[in-house]
């Protein structure tokens, strides 16, 4: 009989020990993001959380997953890891909030062909930071290697968080009346919708990511377009818990158009006036280089704002303030009105003129 050498699961691809080695890393990142009702650590076959533990009476869990999309493109190209992680973070908890709910727990997903230790320890760094400005625990994940799935040096993230609220607390819009005052959160820029369309505007405009970008001086373009997205957990559940907010929507793909709909009773339309916010100068540059037009613009991007709470006139003033004591960037930018028939939910006012400023 003739003796062959015999194949092992590295020689396919797969690094057990890399695995293991990132498992090390991301260990005391995981630790750092603790809070009370974590049950255990990670490596056990499942994440326990103590609902009672966490205070919480008669909770109704709210759970949420996402992605990064198209931005994790610009993070191969640019080179740049450290911020995709709290990207996806950000896009489930402030999708949880809105709900009137508290993240709780968040678990990762993180497929590549090649583990490369150093580049996910960067993503899952990014992740930590994510739970730590939600105030969540990253409980646990998965790693998984895949030869020949994806691109040399590209992988792909998706999320998973969890969150809860005392039966009776959560946030559904049924409450929002005509006469309410909408507040517009500011965003810290494109956040993770509508990439596809800025890398082609950033292509067909003949830049690379590593040159100076146009409408941020003093950093690369990966590098402005690779700010992340920001999280507005501890601010809109400090004002939902004060008694101030009838709904919230978070400013994702769809923009103003589609997103705000989804928290209006079908007889109310939200009226929002443009020259009420400040536009980031990437909107501006996106718009002006690609000859995007307005309302292609408000139905793709976040355009400056990247949260709405609804509130009552007369706790407009609280509510304002409450949120900039607690670092948001705050602007009345819309009333709710009636709706016309079956006319839009959402107007938008004096957008051409905004973009023109």
């Amino acid at each position: 009989m003739t003796t062959r050498n015999g194949l092992t699961y590295k020689d396919s691809g797969v690094d057990i020990d890399a695995g293991n080695a990132l498992v090390d890393a991301i260990k005391p990142l995981a630790k750092a993001t603790s809070r009370t009702g974590v049950t255990g650590g990670l490596g056990g076959f499942g994440a326990l959380f103590d609902l009672k533990a966490a205070g919480y009476n008669d909770p109704v869990l709210v759970s949420c997953t996402d992605g990064v999309g198209t931005k994790l493109k610009v993070a191969f190209l640019a080179d740049k890891h450290d911020t995709v992680g709290i990207d996806l973070v950000a896009m489930s908890v402030n999708d949880l909030v809105v709900q009137g709910a508290e993240p709780l727990l968040f678990l990762d997903y993180f497929a590549t062909g090649k583990l490369a230790v150093d580049k996910a320890t960067d993503v899952v760094a990014g992740i930590a930071e994510g739970c730590k400005q939600a105030g969540c625990a990253l409980i646990g994940g998965e790693t998984a290697e895949m030869p020949g799935m994806y691109a040399d040096g590209e992988y792909d993230l998706a999320g998973f968080a969890v969150g809860a609220a005392e039966r009776g607390e959560l946030l559904d819009g049924t409450t929002v009346a005509e006469g309410d005052v909408i507040l517009g959160l500011a965003s810290s820029g494109v956040h993770s919708n509508g990439y596809s369309l800025v890398r082609k505007v950033v292509d067909t405009a003949g830049l690379k990511y590593g040159d100076e970008a146009p409408f941020a001086p003093g950093k690369t373009v990966g590098e402005a377009l690779l700010e992340p997205t920001k999280i507005y957990v501890k601010s809109c559940l400090a004002a939902h818990k004060a008694g101030l907010v009838k709904a919230m929507a978070h400013i994702t793909g769809g923009g103003l158009t589609e997103n705000m709909p989804r928290v209006l009773p079908d007889d109310l339309t939200a009226v929002f006036d443009a020259s009420c916010w400040d536009y980031l100068p990437i909107f501006k540059w996106l718009s002006k280089q690609a000859g995007i037009s307005a309302m292609e613009m408000a139905r793709t991007f976040n355009c400056g704002i990247g949260m709405c709470v609804v509130v009552p006139a007369d706790k407009a003033d609280a509510a304002e303030a409450l949120l900039r004591d607690h670092g948001e960037t705050v602007s009345q930018i819309g009333v709710i009105g009636p709706r016309a028939g079956d006319g839009p939910q959402v107007i938008i006012k004096n957008m051409t003129r905004a973009w023109e400023s």
